[in-house]
């Protein structure tokens, strides 16, 4: 692990999810997995739903990172999310019902459902899902 620390700061739409030092951050976004150090070049990216890892000192913390924008520059890196939950915040019924919701979407042959839509939500609810431990 290296051994330089950087600041990232989460800022959902209703607060700041998290604001810290720390060595590592793994997330996805539109075009794979990237994981972050200290010193990385800046660039700009989209995030993709799935799960974020956030390695501190002496812990690593994970959170569902469900859509919003990365920036990183040489002070800090800024995930502006649109969607981000704790696993102790995740309300499993709720996601267990977009789960069944989007999978009745997907395998109905009405007419003008948006299945790229749909498949969308159903990734989102089985990340929930997976960071929640069910």
């Amino acid at each position: 692990m290296a051994d330089k620390t950087f600041r990232l700061e989460i800022i959902a739409p209703d607060r700041i999810f998290y604001s810290n030092d720390i060595y590592m951050v793994e997330y996805n976004t539109v075009e794979g997995q990237v994981g972050v150090y200290a010193d990385h070049i800046p660039m700009t990216q989209i995030i993709a739903p799935g799960r974020l890892i956030i390695t501190e000192r002496n812990e690593e913390k994970q959170a569902a990172l469900l859509s919003g924008f990365v920036e990183i520059t040489s002070e800090k890196m800024t995930i502006l999310a649109e969607a981000v939950e704790w696993p102790q915040d995740i309300d499993i019924k709720r996601a267990e019902e977009a789960k069944i919701r989007a999978q009745r979407r997907i395998s109905s042959e009405q007419g003008g459902i948006d299945i790229g839509r749909a498949e969308l939500a159903l990734k989102r609810a089985l990340i929930r899902l997976e960071i929640a431990g069910k």
